[in-house]
């Protein structure tokens, strides 16, 4: 079969055995039946959630005339930007509530949380929250997640696990702190909202260092993904710190989305009592069991741009975590000599505005007797306290440059769960050689000396077209018995 894979700003063709399987999310398996899109009816729908939180009052209960409020909605890097988007619509509905209790518009703040993203633009601002932009940003109401502004963030001490917790001041000051979150399946952690929202969103880069690192990343419980590890249970321990410390509860309102980041099912309430039942319902749209073999070779393509930039596909340090993810959500159906075939220009672009830091740290590993990717770790404080980059992060719109650590402590996962990996159709074959990445011209030739040096002449093959173009699912067996994972009996009965 010929099959069409991301590379570059296009695709490239692929030519592979006709017993390769398929899947494309959303379509091989349908997604769980979305809400109906209408604009009434997702209001409806988002005020009956809000109306009826689970584990705390409602917020006609919490608020009055003189209450400070804070929206605290994800980035860009998260959920849809339709008219009807989830964070759209439950602005509106949060805000309807509020105003009918006195609540005053100039005591309504909406604060973006990028954490060590970069931070937002006008254009994603706008892009995000539509009109809801106009209404607030003329009066100075909206901003975007500075963790390196020390007058906006408040440092409330260690945690009982341990863990440094920073968070910021707008919430922190705020009566009545709105999360709106996205219960989207997420290799750290497994489901983005919920309590991963403020343990990354609004928050410091001492704290993200606590579970954004080798030490929590490359236990064995992290692979495949889930949500009963330590990294999820850093969110939790430290979020709920952060409520203690505030003297009042989250209240969040997180939307279960399907491939195409509609509204499934709404949640409303505390994050301790709703994540979980949020994750019940979105089990059936992200733990797709469908497998009936273990796969010896995957084969996806690499876009230029996707998930945290242009650029996320040619950036060595960046490309190698979105390899990493494939591992962490798909391990259960890999067989153990897994070898994955990718697609990516890699033309040496870094893109250095957004990532400034990223060459530095390529050519760091090359020397020194960094021989893996945990052997450049021991400059993460090195590089999250260098001045310059700290003020490209803050008014230049970059990422932090801690990003850049968490991205790598991911980043090894690739090389430790496949026996290799091949890059095709790179322009710049070198940068790959130097990720520890085997290249080759194409997918036809990676895939004859796969079969030659690991996995044989019969090898089973799954085939990600879209794998970074769709919201990605957690592929587990058919049959559960056969995902023979420790940690997939905890995850609530999906996979175990």
């Amino acid at each position: 079969m010929k099959l069409n894979f991301e590379y570059g700003t296009g695709t490239m063709i692929a030519e592979l055995p006709d017993t390769t399987d398929v899947f494309i999310p959303g379509e091989t398996v349908k997604d769980p039946d979305c809400l109906e899109q209408s604009y009434d009816n997702l209001y409806k729908a988002t005020l009956e959630s809000v109306r009826n939180p689970i584990g705390m009052p409602t917020l006609t209960e919490l608020a009055n005339p003189d209450s400070k409020v804070v929206f605290v909605v994800p980035d860009i890097v998260k959920g849809g930007n339709q008219a009807t988007s989830h964070r759209r619509m439950t602005i509106r509905v949060c805000l309807d509530e509020l105003y009918s209790k006195g609540v005053k518009k100039e005591n309504v703040m909406i604060l973006i949380s990028n954490g060590l993203h970069s931070r937002a633009t006008i254009p994603e601002m706008r892009t995000i929250l539509g009109d809801i932009f106009e209404e607030f940003y003329a009066d100075n109401r909206i901003t975007s997640h500075d963790s390196e502004d020390y007058d906006h963030l408040v440092y409330l001490g260690i945690a009982p696990n341990g863990d440094p917790v920073y968070m910021n001041k707008y919430v922190f000051d705020a009566d009545i702190a709105i999360m709106v979150g996205h219960t989207q399946g997420n290799p750290y952690g497994g489901y983005s909202g919920g309590y991963k929202h403020s343990a990354t969103g609004i928050t410091h880069w001492r704290s993200i260092a606590t579970h954004h690192v080798p030490k929590v990343m490359h236990k064995d419980e992290f692979v495949p993904v889930s949500t009963s590890n330590t990294m999820r249970s850093k969110f939790d321990v430290q979020s709920m710190f952060m409520e203690e410390k505030m003297g009042k509860k989250f209240f969040c309102v997180d939307a279960v989305l399907d491939t195409k980041a509609r509204q499934i099912a709404i949640f409303s309430g505390w994050a301790k009592e709703m994540q979980p039942k949020s994750w019940e319902v979105a089990d059936k749209r992200t733990y797709v069991h469908w497998a009936e073999k273990k796969y010896d070779v995957v084969v996806f393509g690499m876009p230029t741009g996707f998930h945290y930039g242009d650029g996320m596909g040619t950036n060595p340090i960046q490309f190698m975590q979105a390899l990493s993810a494939q591992i962490i959500r798909h391990k259960r159906v890999l067989s153990d000599k897994c070898v994955f075939i990718v697609s990516s220009i890699c033309d040496g672009w870094f893109h250095d505005e957004i990532w400034p830091y990223a060459q530095e740290i390529y050519e760091m590993f090359q020397n020194d007797s960094n021989n893996i990717l945990p052997d450049v770790d021991r400059y993460g404080e090195y590089f999250a306290t260098n001045a310059e980059y700290i003020r490209k992060y803050r008014f230049a719109n970059a990422f932090h440059p801690f990003h850049a650590f968490s991205m790598m402590s991911c980043g090894h996962l690739a090389e430790k769960h496949t026996s290799a990996i091949y890059m095709v159709g790179a322009k710049k074959p070198g940068i790959a050689r130097g990720m520890g990445l085997k290249t080759r011209a194409t997918f036809e030739e990676a895939l004859e000396d796969a079969k030659n040096k690991y996995v044989g002449d019969n090898p089973n093959i799954l085939a990600l077209p879209l794998a970074f173009k769709t919201a990605s699912v957690h592929l587990c067996m058919k049959d559960p018995s056969q995902n023979s994972h420790s940690r997939d009996n905890a995850t609530g009965g999906c996979c175990g």
